[in-house]
């Protein structure tokens, strides 16, 4: 088994809705493969590379896997078609969810479709607050400083709003906004 962290965002849709289903989707399946053990808060955040779209919905997930890092990809991207993302849309635009891998265990690769730990890791405060809720001292395996430690330091933590802590209290908070 490996520890994995990801990182989910959505701003299409029942935004709450979709992060729920791809939690569920992760680990509906034994077979999947994948088994979700922590979840940080949910946070509200402003889009960071084409700012013309609505605010997101983003949070991180730690789980344990079975699966290499080719197959946990490819179980993501049929996640993510399931719930609703096409291909070929506008890179960083607008979608119903998205899940990207944050860590695989210590593993460090890079090629052409996947980088392990993903490479924008650093530059992104929607990811870096959520994840440092559930791994604040994890130690990034390239960069010699702690999720926390980023986190402290990351450009646009003004743009990330905590909004519950819990994916469940959400959505009474979207239907009274």
């Amino acid at each position: 088994m490996t520890i994995v962290y990801l990182a989910l965002g959505s701003n299409l849709g029942d935004r709450a809705a979709n992060l729920s289903g791809a939690i569920a989707a992760l680990g509906a399946d034994p077979g999947t493969g994948v088994r979700i053990d922590r979840m940080s808060a949910v946070y509200e955040t402003a889009p960071m590379y084409v700012t013309d779209q609505p605010a997101f919905l983003n949070m991180a997930v730690r789980g344990t896997t079975t699966l290499g890092p080719w197959e946990l990809l490819r179980l993501a991207k049929r996640i993510e078609a399931a719930l609703g993302r096409t291909q070929g849309g506008e890179r960083f635009g607008p979608r119903p969810v998205d899940i990207d891998i944050l860590m695989y265990g210590s593993l460090i690769m890079h090629a052409a479709d996947l980088e392990i730990p993903h490479p924008r890791i650093a530059e992104r405060a929607f990811v870096l607050c959520p994840l440092a809720d559930i791994a604040a001292d994890l130690m990034h395996p390239t960069l010699a400083m702690t999720v926390g430690e980023l986190a402290a330091q990351v450009p646009g933590k003004d743009t990330v709003v905590r909004l519950a802590d819990r994916l469940e209290s959400v959505r009474p908070l979207l239907m009274s906004a």
